[in-house]
């Protein structure tokens, strides 16, 4: 029976593209800046081939590594996270989504006012911790949503949950998802619920995506088409719309993520349990917090073993990212344009040097070929 695991590190970028400068990102590399922390301690990521990637300039190198690595480029036009998961999984976007800099247009907004029945808010670029207590005193009085977006396609909708009930803000963001398709069809709209009192005003783990369905066939799709399982923890149901998912649970974090992997890991299943960990992009990241960001990787790193102990001798463990975020580049605070890295254990795995991949869609054809499937996309096994 054979099993493979894929944890993404959300936004664990391993430094920055050729085309980085187009994207306003020269410079950058997340896996550099966490490392600098005085808490960074990763000596299992390390064993497994993280230092000894292409291009990443961190010592000592591993000079036995257990696993093999490469670092994945990103043929997409894109630095977000479902651009970057669906690359994963087999979707090239060459066209990005829609970005919105200077906030949404009026009609735009007209057409959803109408549809949900409440006003709007802000309309700009902002961070979502900032954004609740900048507009939650205003929005607590009149009921109206607080709509904003981010350098990112998504259109986020903050509400008080005693204002906005939690069902009604998930409905609120599907009628949302169905107003903006086509030229506005955003990668995700977002639900950020939130409770307080003004001036202390905090996010809830209640946060859900509204993604658009992938554009095309997908790993997952072709897994499930074969009659895999297909599991899925945190927020991987919503990047695909539940699309090729067979079973998935949502997380409240990292540790939470990490310890539903380790308990499904017990599970006689056969197929694919994709994880997204995402507390080191959405936490850590977007505040360039360095020493969180180093914390959360020195975590998972420390939990790793208990991981690794679960495999059964047909099973492949992959880690990786979907993007960057570099905490330590001060010029914005949006994700960063860069290479992914990839370790990948088993016992089936000869470890080494895998160099330098065209297309993070590489390792959804590596987990077909796995499984005898062969991809209806483009990318190359590993193996």
């Amino acid at each position: 029976m054979k099993r493979v695991f894929i944890i993404v590190l959300d936004s664990y970028g391993c430094g920055a593209m050729p085309d980085a400068k187009e994207f306003g990102d020269e410079g950058v590399s997340t896996i550099k800046s966490v490392a600098s922390a005085s808490c960074f301690n990763a000596p299992n990521l390390k064993k497994l081939g993280l230092f000894n990637i292409d291009g990443v300039d961190l010592e000592p190198k591993e000079s036995n590594p257990t696993g093999a690595y490469c670092r994945l480029s990103e043929a997409s036009k894109g630095k977000d996270t479902t651009t970057g998961h669906w690359e994963i999984a087999g979707i090239q976007s060459l066209v990005p989504f829609p970005t919105y800099p200077d906030g949404f247009p009026q009609d735009l907004l007209d057409e959803f006012t109408k549809a949900v029945g409440r006003g709007v808010l802000c309309n700009k670029p902002y961070s979502g911790t900032v954004v609740i207590n900048d507009y939650g005193d205003e929005h607590v009085k009149t009921g109206d949503l607080i709509v904003y977006t981010s350098a990112d396609s998504v259109f986020q909708i903050a509400a008080h949950e005693d204002v906005v009930p939690l069902e009604e803000l998930y409905d609120i963001c599907r009628k949302a998802r169905k107003i903006l398709t086509g030229k506005h069809g955003v990668g995700r709209v977002i639900a950020r619920p939130f409770v307080g009192t003004s001036g202390n005003y905090t996010r809830t783990p209640h946060r859900h995506d509204f993604s658009l369905e992938p554009t095309g066939t997908t790993m997952l799709d072709q897994l499930k088409a074969a009659g895999k399982d297909v599991l899925a923890i945190g927020k991987i149901n919503d990047i695909f719309a539940g699309k090729g998912i067979t079973e998935y649970v949502y997380t409240s974090g990292n540790p939470e993520g990490i310890d539903r992997t380790i308990e499904w890991a017990d599970r006689n299943f056969e197929g694919l349990c994709f994880v997204n960990l995402v507390d080191t992009d959405m936490i850590y990241g977007h505040r360039r917090d360095i020493e969180g960001y180093a914390g959360a990787i020195s975590y998972f790193d420390s939990k790793l073993p208990e991981i690794m102990g679960k495999l059964r001798k047909d099973d492949i463990l992959m880690i990786t990212a979907d993007h960057g975020c570099d905490p330590g580049y001060t010029k914005t605070t949006d994700h960063t344009r860069e290479y992914i890295p990839l370790l990948v254990y088993g016992n089936t795995i000869t470890p080494g040097n895998l160099g330098t991949r065209s297309t993070f869609a590489d390792i959804g054809a590596t987990v077909l070929k796995y499984f005898g499937i062969k991809p209806e996309f483009k990318g190359e096994s590993l193996f």
